[in-house]
């Protein structure tokens, strides 16, 4: 059977390496046509190619890590529940008469053990993304996460999180169906669950929609996800009103990965192949595996008393500075 390989989607930073990867593949063919080896000169390209692309994901500026973050070909949740579980079973409806299809839950297990896992979605592509409303949980998605984590809280099965959204659903119907409310009431109950809570932010972590899901004992990140207030789209429309000024806000609002542990906001970075989560899913499901499994059987030798008193203190902990007096 045939079989297409997809063409790669390229980010504006990435263009060098396109054209150095064109200009490999005419030398090859040129060598090809007419006989000529140059095998070595390939080699030497291929080296250069892999030294630019390091270089250039090491040196990442904040606006570009929201690229890499958005890039639609990035694994979502979906992506590393079917990658990491031994089995999984999606659960659906908020018992209050919705199933929002932008965020998603249900039961797994993970290296043998029972687990409740939920997440934003995000579609692959226009369609799908209007079905799942661009991965922006209504608040009967924030509902449903909460039915679920009562549940892994009632049979005593841990919770993993994944946030990748932009906000929670900015519509009138929205805040007609309680959405403050509805992350509001998720934040306080999520703080009085026995069971270890691990949140990942595997893509775009943003505002109230992130933290509808975000209370936990630990706090990992992947290297290019951001985790932010306010997009920098719409920091840039209310500071400067000019949504063109979204880099330099993306800079200040410290919403990378490294920027958050500095602050102490997260508690560990999990690192991604050069290129990105996308450039290597496999790869970067096994880390994330990884680090969960380390994680659960840290804060599975804690009791339900300490892991809450842990959670309380972390969150608290957000935000203190000293001033300095002169």
């Amino acid at each position: 059977m045939a079989t297409t390989e997809r063409k790669p989607l390229l980010l504006d930073f990435e263009k060098p390496l396109a054209e150095l990867a064109n200009r490999i593949e005419q030398i090859r063919q040129l060598a090809e046509e007419n006989g000529v080896d140059v095998s070595s000169q390939i080699r030497q390209l291929e080296a250069r190619a892999m030294q630019l692309r390091e270089e250039i994901f090491t040196s990442l500026s904040p606006s570009q890590r929201l690229q890499v973050a958005r890039h639609p070909r990035r694994p979502s949740t979906l992506d590393y529940i079917q990658a990491i579980t031994d089995e999984w079973m999606e659960l659906h409806g908020d018992r209050c008469g919705s199933d929002d299809p932008a965020l998603i839950g249900g039961v797994a297990r993970l290296g043998g053990q029972p687990v409740v896992m939920l997440g934003h979605q995000k579609g692959r592509d226009t369609k799908d993304n209007i079905a799942r409303n661009f991965g922006m949980a209504t608040p009967g998605g924030y509902r449903k996460a909460m039915r679920l984590m009562k549940h892994a809280n009632k049979f005593g099965m841990p919770i993993l999180t994944f946030i990748d959204t932009p906000g929670a659903l900015p519509t009138v119907v929205a805040e007609r169906q309680g959405a403050g409310e509805a992350i509001a009431y998720n934040l306080r109950e999520m703080f009085s669950l026995d069971v270890p809570i691990i949140c990942t932010v595997i893509g775009e972590g943003g505002s109230g929609g992130a933290l509808g899901i975000g209370v936990g004992d630990r706090l990992l990140m992947f290297e290019h996800s951001v985790y932010t207030v306010i997009t920098p789209e719409a920091c840039a429309a209310i500071l400067w009103k000019d949504a063109s000024k979204a880099p330099q806000a993306a800079a200040v609002l410290k919403m990378t990965s490294q920027d958050l542990k500095n602050l102490g906001i997260i508690d560990q970075i999990l690192p991604e192949p050069i290129g990105g989560a996308h450039s290597d899913p496999i790869k970067t499901a096994q880390t994330l595996k990884s680090a969960l499994l380390d994680n659960l059987d840290e804060l599975g030798r804690l009791t339900a008393a300490e892991r809450r008193q842990l959670r309380y203190d972390k969150f608290r902990k957000i935000g203190v500075f000293t001033e300095v007096s002169h």
